[in-house]
C-alpha cells in the first residue's frame, strides 16, 4: 500500500472515493497534521500506487476493511480516527462495525451509513426494480470492460467530467444524472466544463488524469462489482448501529445524498454516537475538495471532542 502522511500525534486514516487517490485528501492532510495530529492517507487497493489484484473478488468489503485494519497495525498503532468519503465512507464504517477496538471514532463524508436490514434483497436486484427501464450508473459499472474502455478512451476529460458534474458547480440542468436510458452512457450523463472549477487546478487535473493514464480504471469499478457478493458475506450486520462519536458532512447538492436520503434522515437513529450532521450550503460530491476550510474545521472541532 501507497500512502501519504503527515504529522504527529492521534491517529487519523483517512479513505477516499471513486475514482481519486490519497491525493483527495491533499487540503486535509496539511491543516490537521498543523492541529496535532498524525494524518495518513493512503492509496486503496486497486488505485495509485498501491497494488490491484486481478480477481474481481479480491475487492469485497472484508478484504477492503482488512487492508485498513491492517494498515493500522502496520503502522505502529493500535487505534485510530477513521475518515472516509464516497466508496472510502463505506469502508470507515465497515471498520467501525467490525473492529470498534481499533477505530475509535468514524466521519462519513457524502454517503451516508447504510444499515441493512434482514428484509433486503440483493442489492443489483433491488435497484433492477427501483429503476425499472432506466440505467442506474451502479448496474452500468457490473459488466467487466464496459465502464473502462469508456472511461480511458479520454482520460483527462473523464476525470474532469466527472469531476465538474458532481459539483456544486454546475447548474441544476447540468448536473450528473445517476439514471440514463439503456441508449446513453455514464458519460453521455455529464457535463464538460468550458474552464476548470475554481477548486481544480492544472496541476490537479494532470496529477488525477496521470495516475489513472497508469493504472487504469478496472481497481476502482471492481468495488462496485462486490455489491452482492458484500451483501451474502455481511447478513450478520443487520440491524447494526455505529456507536462510536460520528460526524456527517455533505454538500447541499451532493446527488449521492438524493440516492440514499432515507439513510441520512435516519442517521441519528443508526449512529446513535452522531454528534453533528452537516449539509454544506452550495457545495456538492466532492466535499472535501470543494469546500476545504469548512470541511477541516468540522474535522479539527470533531477531533478535539473526542
Amino acid at each position: 500500500m501507497h500512502l501519504a502522511e503527515d504529522g504527529e500525534g492521534p491517529l487519523v486514516v483517512f479513505c477516499h472515493g471513486w475514482p481519486e487517490s490519497w491525493y483527495s485528501w491533499r487540503h486535509q492532510l496539511k491543516a490537521l497534521a498543523e492541529a496535532g495530529y498524525r494524518v495518513v492517507a493512503p492509496d486503496q487497493r486497486g488505485y495509485g500506487k498501491t497494488d490491484r489484484p486481478e480477481a474481481v473478488e479480491d475487492y469485497n468489503i472484508l478484504q477492503l476493511s482488512g487492508d485498513m485494519v491492517g494498515f493500522v497495525d502496520a503502522l505502529g498503532e493500535t487505534e485510530a480516527v477513521i475518515v472516509g468519503h464516497d466508496w472510502g465512507s463505506a469502508v470507515a464504517w465497515f471498520c467501525a462495525l467490525l473492529r470498534p477496538d481499533i477505530f475509535r471514532a468514524v466521519v462519513l463524508l457524502s454517503v451516508p451509513y447504510i444499515r441493512r436490514s434482514w428484509m433486503d434483497i440483493r442489492p443489483t436486484e433491488a435497484m433492477k426494480q427501483a429503476v425499472g427501464e432506466k440505467q442506474f450508473y451502479q448496474l452500468y459499472f457490473q459488466e467487466p470492460g464496459k465502464a473502462e474502455a469508456e472511461f480511458e478512451a479520454d482520460v483527462p476529460k473523464t476525470i474532469l467530467t466527472v469531476l465538474y458534474s458532481a459539483s456544486g458547480d454546475v447548474p441544476p440542468d447540468k448536473r450528473w444524472r445517476f439514471l440514463f436510458d439503456k441508449s446513453e452512457t455514464f458519460l453521455d450523463c455529464c457535463t464538460v466544463p468550458k474552464t476548470l472549477p475554481a477548486w481544480v487546478t492544472e496541476a490537479d487535473l494532470e496529477f488525477c488524469t496521470e495516475e489513472f493514464k497508469r493504472t487504469g480504471f478496472r481497481g476502482g469499478l471492481n468495488w462496485y462489482r462486490n455489491l452482492d457478493r458484500n451483501w451474502e458475506l455481511t447478513p450478520f450486520l443487520s440491524g447494526a448501529k455505529i456507536r462510536q462519536p460520528s460526524l456527517f458532512v455533505a454538500g447541499e447538492f451532493d446527488p449521492v445524498v438524493t440516492i440514499y436520503q432515507q439513510a441520512f434522515d435516519s442517521l441519528e437513529e443508526t449512529m446513535p454516537g452522531l454528534t453533528k450532521k452537516v449539509l454544506v450550503p452550495g457545495a456538492g460530491h466532492w466535499i472535501q475538495q470543494e469546500r476545504p476550510n469548512e470541511v477541516n474545521d468540522l474535522l479539527i472541532e470533531f477531533l478535539a471532542s473526542l
